[in-house]
């Protein structure tokens, strides 16, 4: 190798061996552990190995075949720990479903059996014209789903009536900067551009060192999502009015487009994370903001719906609207609904009534 190639080989390698070495620290050593991060330490891990497999490929053109097998088979857990990192650091999740656990174990089971069954020494045509095929395949469809999952952040992006939270710009980092070297690999994949293969390995050496502050947590309160948040020290901060502002209208829209208030178990951690905040901030939210606790919240848009139910369909019993809007009980939708509009909802349907025939 020349110069320029001992160069482009060291930051190469030295972006791969970081790699490995924060993935193993996320792994194995970060207390406390949250399930975006082990899944973060999980993509770390996958995307090492394919890096360490493209750099020295692009070097060493003789390299034996069940090095290439590692790294594609790393390759294909790439899509799956990105998937999983996004939906549990945007969805605040504090203990990884067992679903995701039984699907993650059975990709690694399925690349396993492959490689045991159709080796890369001895079937290399099968590689490289079906499995990897197979594999990119299932990277690109994981990385859909993602996407998909960070519609509502994107749309931040290209709106300035909302800001990218803290916790958003990180996760939204890792997701374009997988964005760039997927397309890297898929552009050798299809039309074999052997100076962009090396340009993946290089940007992901450049992708670590831009989110140097993600791992090493300089900001605890902008990485909650990997388990670093502090609630005690956390609730003592009041929550901006700009900042409460976007929380109340994203809780609005998302509690009126999903009609969460019709669940009668909803709990107040459920809808925080679906706003990506914690119960201690919602909390702080109704009460230091909207002057209300979560009950009273819920309970408006409930009884808001059963108005219209009652407006709309005078023959509808109201014991069955009560149940339609959320309530878990007669007593409990009559007794909210006195708090909150001062009267019975018979009375209430009575004064209908008597308004539309004077």
């Amino acid at each position: 190798m020349n110069l320029g190639q001992q160069i482009l080989f060291f930051f190469s390698a030295l972006g791969a061996f970081n790699g490995f070495v924060i993935s193993g620290y996320l792994l194995f050593f970060k207390k406390p552990k949250s399930p975006a991060s082990y899944f973060l330490g999980l993509l770390l891990l996958a995307l090492s190995i394919r890096i360490t497999k493209a750099t020295f490929g692009y070097f060493y053109h003789d390299l034996p075949r069940i090095y290439l097998q590692i790294g594609l088979s790393g390759c294909f857990l790439i899509g799956p720990s990105l998937y999983y990192f996004t939906r549990a650091a945007l969805e605040n999740i504090q203990k990884t479903p067992v679903r995701w656990k039984y699907t993650y174990w059975a990709w690694i089971a399925a690349i396993v059996i492959i490689g045991v069954l159709v080796p890369y020494q001895a079937h290399p045509g099968d590689w490289n014209h079906y499995i990897v095929h197979i594999i990119y395949a299932q990277w690109v469809a994981y990385f859909i789903l993602t996407g998909w999952l960070l519609r509502e952040v994107f749309a931040k992006v290209f709106t300035k009536t909302e800001k990218l939270s803290p916790g958003e710009k990180p996760i939204l980092s890792i997701f374009l900067g997988n964005t760039v070297i997927l397309i890297a690999y898929l552009i050798v994949f299809f039309w074999s551009f052997s100076s962009v293969y090396i340009s993946g390995a290089l940007f992901f050496s450049l992708l670590l060192y831009l989110n140097i502050p993600l791992f090493v947590n300089r900001k605890k309160s902008d990485t909650a999502f990997l388990g670093n948040e502090e609630p005690g020290r956390y609730a003592r901060k009041k929550i901006t009015e700009n900042h409460a502002t976007s929380l109340t209208d994203k809780l609005r829209k998302i509690i009126i487009d999903q009609e969460l208030y019709k669940n009668p178990d909803l709990k107040l951690n459920d809808l925080a994370k679906r706003i990506n905040i914690s119960g201690h901030q919602l909390s702080q939210l109704l009460n230091d903001n909207l002057g209300k606790s979560f009950a009273v919240y819920i309970n408006e848009y409930r009884i808001g719906c059963a108005c219209e139910l009652i407006t709309n369909d005078r023959r509808i019993k109201l014991e069955e609207i009560g149940y339609e809007v959320g309530f878990n009980s007669k007593s409990t939708f009559y007794t909210a609904f006195k708090k909150h509009r001062g009267t019975t909802p018979t009375l209430y349907k009575e004064g209908l009534s008597s308004a539309a025939f004077p």
